[in-house]
């Protein structure tokens, strides 16, 4: 008996625990506001789901064939009120739920800047197969599999891919948002507190996927400067034949880092899509 009590909490500690680590365990503002709009959403659809339930429970117990006091109408069929119940509470949800979600969506868009303390921190991310490569153009270094920004300070991010479609996607910084080959997305996040938080993609792209995730750490801004100034002094340049080199199919890389990056590898990434030095799709994934 004692097992069978302790399942019920057992069952929800388990639950719970689901939620760390994801969208409704926000880490910034986006994140944040996106959790904001899942629980109204919620809260509007579940104010006409629970009592519609009820009801219908309320109602066939009433009108059991065993209960005489309830009034038997063979021949109703038409009330003007009743249909305008049964049609304008479903239609004021739709616009009330359309409402909000349209305010959310422009606050939440993910090319609108995020206003800091601090001034943005450039970043671009290409994916690779199957791996994250992370550039820091205003900062000359760039790394592998590993995101690392100052807490508090919005980030803008520039996306793309070197090979075929992907997406960007760190839950609990918000806004999924997809990589192509030859088109650059752009996302606004932002950590409001420090810590180390799961990054991916969101989409499949080949027999690597599983692998291809990475670590956003999210540090102080003393914390940063000593990250930046070790990236600074440990590896090699990532210069065109380095580029060539990382464009390799891999697996499970684990983080590095680059001291150095040819400027604008960006930018001729992007536009030499489809070109020689642009990897073709194999085994008939999207690109």
């Amino acid at each position: 008996m004692n097992r069978i009590r302790l399942i019920p909490p057992a069952a929800a500690v388990t639950l719970l625990g689901g939620c760390s680590g994801g969208v409704l365990d926000p880490a910034g503002p986006v994140a944040a506001g996106e959790r904001t709009l899942l629980f109204n959403s919620l809260g509007v659809m579940l104010a006409i789901v629970v009592p519609t339930i009820l009801a219908t429970l309320a109602f066939a117990w009433w009108f059991r064939a065993g209960n005489v006091k309830a009034r038997h109408l063979p021949d109703w069929s038409y009330s003007g009120r009743l249909e305008l119940l049964v049609w304008s509470v479903p239609a004021l949800v739709v616009i009330f739920l359309g409402g909000m979600t349209w305010i959310a969506s422009h606050d939440l868009d993910p090319a609108k800047p995020l206003v800091g303390r601090a001034a943005p921190l450039r970043v671009e991310v290409m994916s690779l197969d199957w791996k994250w490569l992370f550039i820091y153009p205003d900062l000359g270094v760039a790394s592998v599999n590993r995101l690392v920004v100052p807490v508090g300070t919005p980030v803008s991010f520039r996306i793309t891919s070197a090979t075929v479609m992907n997406s960007f996607f760190v839950p609990q910084l918000g806004s999924q948002i997809y990589a192509m080959s030859g088109m650059t997305a752009r996302l606004n996040l932002q950590a409001d507190r420090p810590g180390v938080y799961h990054g991916l993609s969101a989409h499949y792209s080949g027999k690597g996927f599983p692998g291809m995730t990475f670590r956003a750490h999210a540090v102080s801004p003393q914390q940063f400067a000593g990250w930046l100034a070790q990236a600074r002094q440990s590896g090699r340049a990532l210069d065109r034949s380095a580029y060539l080199e990382l464009l390799k199919d891999s697996e499970n890389v684990p983080p590095y880092s680059y001291r150095a990056v040819a400027p604008g590898l960006f930018d001729a990434v992007v536009k030499e899509s489809g070109t020689l030095s642009m990897k073709h799709a194999l085994d008939g994934r999207e690109q």
